[in-house]
């Protein structure tokens, strides 16, 4: 089955994370594709899927969505790998609003950063594809930019909403439930953890992320701080004892 199993990515995204984190919890065999951003889109539609990823190829057909992935993944993991009762609705907004208020907050917080991109996005894509980027760091940026609508206000805007989630979540868990759901892990809690990645750059995440020592200080100090927030110290215990 992995032979025909693949996964399509790129290697930093949470999302991608999200649907690599779930197929690793169900011990399901994948090879993962990886690309940089923009080439992405290319791997993605050729994979039969639209212009996003993560994409999954497996013997169900082609799943272009994380959380279906998520879904495909428990739906084959055997009993004692099985997530326990998640909440639906808080996972699609979460999917819907909190992935990418972080993920523009990590691009804009990561401009011009071109040696620290290319250190931590490319070492598992193809060889032209690092060629390319290196190249192309310019290029990439500015369709990063205008794709995800990166702007100096919209950043602080995005700044502003991840706070409003994370202290909602903050305040879910504050009557001292071990999980979002309750007592078991469940998918809404790998789904909050995998798309609080930008924020607080887990160090068991499934690829290297660049650490707060050699972040931009202005990152670094936000990254620190999130780390220290009630749901930010919760989805680095997700990271270390679920992943």
């Amino acid at each position: 089955m992995s032979a025909t199993r693949v996964l399509v990515t790129i290697p930093i995204s949470h999302y991608c994370e999200k649907a690599r984190w779930a197929l690793d919890r169900a011990g399901l065999p994948f090879e993962e594709r990886a690309h940089v951003q923009g080439v992405h889109r290319i791997a993605a539609r050729r994979a039969g899927a639209g212009p996003t990823v993560p994409v999954l190829v497996c013997e169900e057909g082609v799943l272009g969505e994380s959380a279906d992935i998520v879904a495909y993944a428990d739906r084959l993991a055997s009993p004692e790998r099985r997530f326990g009762e998640g909440d639906t609705t808080l996972e699609r907004d979460l999917d819907e609003g909190f992935g990418p208020d972080g993920r523009l907050w990590m691009y804009a917080a990561m401009h011009g950063q071109r040696k620290l991109a290319f250190d931590y996005i490319t070492p598992t894509v193809p060889a032209w594809e690092r060629r390319f980027f290196g190249v192309a760091f310019p290029v990439v940026t500015k369709f990063i930019d205008r794709h995800l609508g990166v702007t100096p206000q919209t950043a602080a805007e995005a700044e502003t909403a991840v706070n409003r989630t994370l202290d909602a979540i903050a305040e879910r868990l504050a009557d001292g439930r071990p999980y979002l759901c309750g007592e078991r892990f469940s998918a809404t809690d790998l789904t909050f953890a995998a798309l609080a990645a930008p924020l607080i750059v887990p160090p068991d995440y499934g690829v290297p992320l660049p650490q707060p020592d050699v972040l931009p200080a202005p990152m670094a100090a936000r990254v620190r701080a999130w780390r220290e927030h009630p749901a930010g110290a919760f989805a680095l215990r997700m990271f270390r004892d679920e992943r």
